[in-house]
């Protein structure tokens, strides 16, 4: 081979600009966004349906015995099998021999069964106190690409397998969550715009009924308001392909509610907009049907993600193990603190005059997780970041495998995924990534529950 000896220029030396204008095309118009999002609508429902059924419909696929018994319910397969021949009346699973394949329905009613007639020690169902509402975990954090949608899917995923019944609701109105749970939003009256304004249009009434007994002008409530007062927020609830996951979704136009909100403040400077999203959670026993209420959040700190937060018991944050994401989610915590420390003083300034309580937000806890760890490059900063948010860490951090990735691809949860598609050591890895940071979720949320529990007791003692 023989060199000329002359060193290569980089590619942006030599651009011929009469060529390239050549190559330019005529100047983009308005029209030309609308024709690229028809484009981008129809490839997205191409590739987001590329893993449903032939109806057009999500299915859930079943679990083996192997799964079953490793991952879901704590017995020896040779056990399981033995329960399974003397009561033919339990789900006997679908295939040949010894291999088994199993509906999560099923799961759930063998899990009832030997909760009822299994051994005393074992943990076949989740510890879940009565009487007290479901647990709200708000994922969230300003800056986009953090694994926070994948977070939330696979917690709500991971609860349900084991065990609890979950509600996710979508409040990010690019509607990532909803996509993965494979839901049908036509518009955003079946988001939790309606939620919103129906809060709104309640104070309204309220405050109409005061203005009127002092003899002032009524504020009129316009068609959106009147429509949102007919909304049940439970009419907003649908199902999904996994039999104990129900969803509200999100789709573009729920982006509404970041401009409409702000217009129905300033009509009413009295209307407590943070708790809009509770209230519609609180109202017709929604938080008593549920275990768990996960809420994904935009990435932006806007009136829906106040709305979560305020929301919320339990607050996790998604970010990599990069300076950029650290800088960023300290930001983040900074603005929590300045809007939540406002809406306190502003709020507790009006009730001292009428000789209220302060009112005061509290989680239960606060965690940051880091996600797409890759081990090899990023421990040192990964340690670092976690000496400086110390209690406020996760103790795991979520590895980056083959196997999360090929999910994501897919619009699916790795708990979606067959193992027989992957090598069995390749699925327990990708699967223990989200297996353990459930654990460390779960342990929050049933120490949480304890608290509540003996709380009530002593309340219960002393009244």
């Amino acid at each position: 081979m023989i060199s000329s000896g002359k060193p290569t220029l980089p590619p942006y030396f030599g651009i011929d600009p009469a060529q390239a204008e050549e190559r330019l095309s005529q100047p983009i118009d308005t029209a030309r966004f609308a024709k690229a999002a028809a484009f981008a609508s129809k490839g997205r429902d191409e590739l987001a349906k590329s893993g449903y059924a032939p109806d057009g419909k999500k299915r859930l696929r079943k679990f083996s015995t192997w799964e079953v018994c490793k991952y879901l319910i704590p017995v020896a397969p040779a056990h399981f099998r033995r329960v399974l021949k003397a009561h033919p009346d339990l789900p006997q699973g679908i295939g040949e021999g010894n291999s088994k394949w199993f509906s999560l329905s099923d799961v759930m009613a063998l899990r009832g069964h030997f909760a009822a007639e299994g051994a005393a020690n074992r943990e076949y169902l989740p510890y879940r106190p009565k009487g007290l509402p479901a647990k709200i975990i708000a994922v969230a954090n300003f800056k986009g690409g953090v694994g926070k949608t994948s977070t939330c899917a696979h917690l709500a995923m991971s609860a349900a397998l084991d065990g609890y019944k979950v509600l996710v609701v979508d409040l990010d109105s690019q509607g990532s969550m909803t996509s993965i749970m494979g839901g049908e939003v036509p518009d955003e009256w079946s988001t939790a715009f309606p939620i919103m304004a129906r809060d709104y249009a309640r104070h309204l009434e309220e405050e109409n009924k005061v203005r009127q007994a002092g003899g002032q002008p009524e504020i009129p409530l316009d068609e959106t308001l009147t429509e949102a007062l007919q909304v049940s927020p439970r009419n907003l609830i649908q199902s999904t392909h996994w039999p104990n996951i129900d969803l509200i979704g999100a789709q573009l136009n729920l982006y509404w509610a970041e401009f409409q909100v702000p217009v129905w403040r300033m009509q009413s400077r009295s209307w407590p907009l943070w708790d809009a999203l509770m209230n519609g959670l609180d109202d017709g026993g929604i938080l008593d049907d549920y275990d768990i209420i996960l809420l994904d959040t935009p990435p932006a700190l806007g009136y829906l993600t106040i709305n979560a937060l305020a929301a919320a018991d339990i607050l996790l944050v998604p970010l990599g193990a990069s300076f950029l994401e650290f800088d960023s989610t300290g930001r983040f915590f900074d603005m929590l603190y300045s809007t939540f420390a406002s809406i306190e003083d502003g709020e507790n300034s009006q009730r001292r005059k009428h000789g209220l309580e302060d009112v005061k937000f509290e989680w239960d806890a606060v965690r940051t997780l880091i996600t797409r760890f890759d081990a090899a490059q990023q421990t040192d900063l990964a340690n670092v970041i976690q000496a400086y948010f110390g209690d406020f860490m996760t103790t795991f951090r979520q590895d980056m495998t083959a196997m999360v990735g090929q999910a994501g691809e897919q619009v699916n949860g790795i708990y979606e995924a067959d193992y027989r598609e992957f090598n069995r050591d390749t699925y327990v890895r990708g699967r223990e990534t989200f297996d353990r940071t459930w654990a460390e979720v779960k342990e929050i949320i049933l120490a949480a529950w304890w608290r509540d529990e003996q709380m009530a007791k002593q309340e219960a003692d002393h009244g």
